[in-house]
């Protein structure tokens, strides 16, 4: 009913989804196709060149592997071949080494629109060079614009960017409407091979623009989440808990929410603990809730939003749940020995940018009335972050 396809590839309250008085948006990753070889793809068909890889990798470190890459690829540049140009430029992006890979883009941007959709995406999001978000649409649209029909899937993710950018208005005019039109333009009507990024902001869009519907919400989340979503599947999880845009469905709801929990969607795992809180399933609640709660908010956030492409802010909510329920169930002896001293730890856990989810915390649980979640698709001119809002009586 709500599975998806695993790739690589949340929610929160209504005071923090917007920047002002906009949906903080990043942008889609180069997404692959007939022009974007990666370097596993290009070693395939350079096998004699990467004889490396066969050899047992565990002698070597990230750091060797990436330097035996480079030096492999200058090889392969010397001898003429423009994808290892473009591959080179990949991998210093990869590594987050912008101000390289802004240098190769540039050099290859006339005969690569893959660099010149890189290009677009570091410009709008000051990768390795100031922020200039007119430079960034103008290479958007000149992918968009162009007429080669091998370029086509990155005229999609190019669309998607640059319906951030007018949804913004940075580097344009600001105008929802055509936001709207281009993100429609990318979905493709839900074509896996389109923007699966624009399905899902379109999900969120219509679950948040005046007057809201929450049917084409729910239809573009259903065609982000098959088409692997990670941030949708989440999201139809809460609307079919909720009866929002679909007909309540608690089991439906439960297996979006234990499926987006499994692939790594730290906000679904947060709202599983809190729905084994109120169903009295204490000694779940309590185990499940210190995996989360004892997350790294330094080191395990930023591995875990490259990773599942969810956003940092909402990943930290769903610890922040977590780590609240797992208070609870200690101060209270609830499915774990009670222990005051430790409570005190959890509870304290993310109090900076849980401010006012702490404070709602503190009231007994009974006393609950209507609260707002909201979804968040996510990363950069390279994964686009949203916030979608999804009321519902708790």
């Amino acid at each position: 009913m709500c599975s998806a396809v695993t790739t690589e590839g949340n929610m929160s309250l209504k005071e923090n989804t917007h920047c002002g008085d906009r949906m903080k948006l990043t942008s889609e990753k180069l997404p692959p196709g007939p022009c974007n070889t990666s370097l596993s793809q290009y070693a395939a068909k350079n096998q004699k060149y990467f004889q490396w890889r066969k050899e047992k990798t565990d002698h070597y470190s990230h750091s060797k592997l990436v330097d035996k890459a480079l030096q492999l690829l200058n090889e392969r540049i010397r001898r003429g071949d423009a994808m290892a140009c473009f591959l080179q430029g990949q991998l210093y992006f990869e590594e987050g080494w912008y101000e390289g890979a802004l240098e190769q883009f540039e050099e290859i941007k006339e005969n690569d629109l893959q660099a010149t959709y890189q290009l677009g995406v570091m410009y709008y999001d000051g990768l390795g060079t100031a922020t200039d978000a007119e430079k960034g649409v103008d290479y958007m649209k000149k992918i968009i614009d162009s007429p080669c029909p091998r370029v086509r899937h990155l005229q999609f993710a190019a669309a998607y960017n640059l319906g951030r950018a007018y949804y913004e208005g940075q580097g344009v005019k600001r105008s929802d409407e055509e936001a709207e039109r281009l993100w429609l333009f990318a979905a493709d009507n839900g074509n896996p091979k389109a923007s699966v990024k624009a399905q899902s902001i379109l999900g969120l869009y219509y679950s948040t623009k005046e007057p809201r519907d929450l049917e084409k919400a729910f239809y573009w989340h259903s065609e982000a989440c098959g088409n692997g979503n990670l941030e949708s599947q989440g999201a139809l999880g809460l609307m079919y808990f909720h009866g929002q845009g679909i007909h309540q469905d608690t089991e439906a709801a439960l297996q979006c929410l234990r499926e987006a929990a499994e692939r790594g969607n730290v906000y679904a795992q947060g709202t599983l603990v809190e729905y084994y809180y109120k169903m009295k399933f204490f000694t779940k609640c309590a185990a499940f809730s210190k995996r989360i709660a004892d997350y790294d908010e330094a080191h395990d956030i930023p591995m875990i939003a490259r990773v599942t492409d969810c956003l940092p802010e909402f990943i930290n909510k769903g610890m922040a749940m977590a780590s609240f329920y797992h208070a609870r169930c200690l101060q209270l002896g609830l499915g774990i020995t009670k222990d005051e001293v430790t409570a005190k730890h959890y509870y304290s856990k993310n109090k900076h940018n849980n401010y006012s989810l702490r404070i709602r915390w503190t009231l007994p649980v009974t006393t609950f009335t209507k609260r707002s979640w909201a979804l968040v698709t996510s990363h950069c001119f390279s994964s686009l972050h949203v916030s979608f809002l999804y009321p519902y009586e708790g």
